[in-house]
């Protein structure tokens, strides 16, 4: 078959809107016997979408309230940042990156459908394949770097329970067997969550959010106490002052910032999916995002001035703070935070995506539940210990590169959806080969053409000092390496550009 999309609706209804625009599809309609549909990717039923503006809420309060994040604000200090520079990157990051959140989010509760899904109104049935595999790489990643410092920190407090005997245990792989004990503990718990399925998270979601909050107050209010003031922190220069050594160090990090959350800006249609209108889920992801993560940005830079004024030196990572605590029950319910805390964001952001997109890639061999495993496994073998070894490497390469390929994939799908599609699609044809969304034999190479360009654009710069880095100096492509540290802006804006160039061109008919 040609790419070109058939002209005109389809010969018999397959959808019908509610009064509100949310879309669903007649009984009957959705092709269970497609090989490109199973019970995970189907469009979930209007009758099932209920979740609310609390629920969208408290699944970022969950999310940002994690270790990562916490140490977020830290690792822009260790850069030469003073603690309000710090805070205003993240808060800034956070605020640029929910636009395309709540974009690509729009698609979810009108469609009830998930990330690999939606892509495939751009790239084709197959081709969604390409971003779905990409963002499930990096979920992977990020499964395995979250795992890896849950698991550190169930270790580091579990030793100070036991006296310090956990340390001393044998090596293995460079690491005490007792460390890698915790890692896998933590993995078995997590992937048994989400095989209880989405309802299971959303209820997780509800009461570890402001369990959360309530931990990381504590601990304010435990080194408050000690130190008796926030100590001298907050009036520490930056190294880096606001003139011309800022701006080198400044724009990377935003883009870094961004990056940490530019995966759920591609795959939040998983989530929002399930909501009850497009006010639950602009208002959930609003109140939700940008201003949780900058109190908590805000929250780690207080509780790390405490800390500097109790021991002489600040102590960025909060696992190792609270394993100062002089009491068992401070231990516990702090190892309790780090728990809940690492589980609600890794689950959330890391798990349910890939599931997903893992599905997505073989419908009928994989499902939901399947793809979550092979997440597990695959977070392992990627060795996460080795991605997060130092700031320059974790903030400017895995960041900086995760979040220029996934700006560029953003930038097509809302092209797509927004200008090229007015957001109006055909839910049947997502699942149907042969329809308007097959393409050339189930790619669309304008998109694949727009994906090539701004990816190379984004990261073909990408550059990194030696020993610091797998980068050359000069940058993989040399000429492109000043482009490197807007690797975000650079491919979503090229990809999007590209994108409606090349289907304008085609004088495609929106369905």
């Amino acid at each position: 078959m040609t790419d070109t999309v058939p002209p005109g609706p389809p010969a018999a209804p397959t959808q019908r809107a509610a009064d509100d625009g949310r879309v669903e599809l007649i009984p009957g309609a959705y092709p269970h016997d497609s090989r490109f549909a199973n019970d995970d990717l189907k469009p979930i039923p209007l009758a099932e979408r209920h979740w609310t503006t609390y629920n969208f809420a408290a699944l970022w309060v969950g999310m940002a309230h994690n270790i990562p994040s916490w140490t977020l604000a830290s690792g822009l200090v260790a850069l030469g940042m003073d603690w309000k520079q710090a805070v205003l990157t993240i808060a800034l990051a956070n605020v640029v990156v929910l636009l395309p959140m709540l974009l690509t989010g729009h698609a979810g509760p009108k469609y009830g459908i998930p990330f690999p899904v939606l892509a495939r109104a751009s790239f084709g049935l197959r081709g969604a394949n390409l971003p779905a595999l990409i963002r499930a790489a990096v979920a992977c990643g990020w499964f395995g770097i979250q795992t890896w410092i849950g698991g550190q920190g169930i270790f580091v407090l579990l030793n100070e329970v036991f006296g310090g005997a956990w340390a001393d245990a044998s090596d293995i792989g460079g690491y005490p067997w007792t460390l890698w004990l915790c890692f896998v503990a933590f993995w078995g718990l997590q992937l048994a969550i989400i095989h209880r399925g989405m309802e299971t998270l959303r209820r997780f979601e509800n009461w570890a959010a402001p369990f959360v909050l309530v931990g990381a107050v504590v601990l304010l209010v435990w080194i408050s106490d000690k130190a008796g003031g926030l100590g001298p922190l907050l009036d520490q220069p930056s190294e880096l002052g606001w003139g011309a050594d800022f701006w080198p160090v400044f724009f990377p990090a935003l883009m870094g910032m961004i990056g940490f959350w530019s995966t759920l800006s591609l795959n939040i249609p998983d989530f929002t999916r399930f909501g009850k209108g497009q006010r639950a889920q602009v208002w959930g992801q609003t109140l939700g995002l940008p201003t949780t993560m900058t109190a908590f940005a805000l929250l780690s830079v207080l509780v790390t001035s405490g800390s500097q004024a109790v021991y002489g030196e600040p102590v960025w990572e909060p696992v190792e703070l609270a394993a100062k605590a002089d009491n068992v029950f401070g231990l516990l319910f702090a190892l309790v935070t780090v728990l809940v805390a690492t589980v609600s964001v890794n689950i959330a952001a890391n798990v349910v995506s890939p599931a997903y997109d893992l599905a997505n890639l073989a419908p009928k061999l994989i499902n939901f539940r399947t793809g979550a495993l092979i997440t597990g496994v695959v977070g392992v073998l990627i060795f996460p210990w080795k991605l997060i070894e130092t700031p320059e490497l974790y903030i400017f390469v895995w960041l900086g590169v995760v979040g220029g390929l996934l700006g560029t994939v953003a930038g097509i799908l809302v092209a797509d959806y927004w200008v090229v599609r007015r957001t109006a699609l055909d839910l049947a044809d997502l699942y149907r080969p042969e329809g308007r969304y097959w393409y050339t034999g189930g790619w669309n190479w304008r998109a694949v053409a727009a994906f090539a360009v701004g990816g190379v654009l984004a990261v073909g710069g990408s550059h990194s000092d030696p020993g610091e880095g797998p980068f050359p100096r000069d940058g993989l492509i040399p000429f492109l390496e000043p482009l490197a540290d807007y690797g975000w802006a650079v491919g979503l804006g090229a990809a999007f550009v590209v994108y409606l160039g090349l289907m304008w061109s085609r004088r495609e008919q929106r369905p």
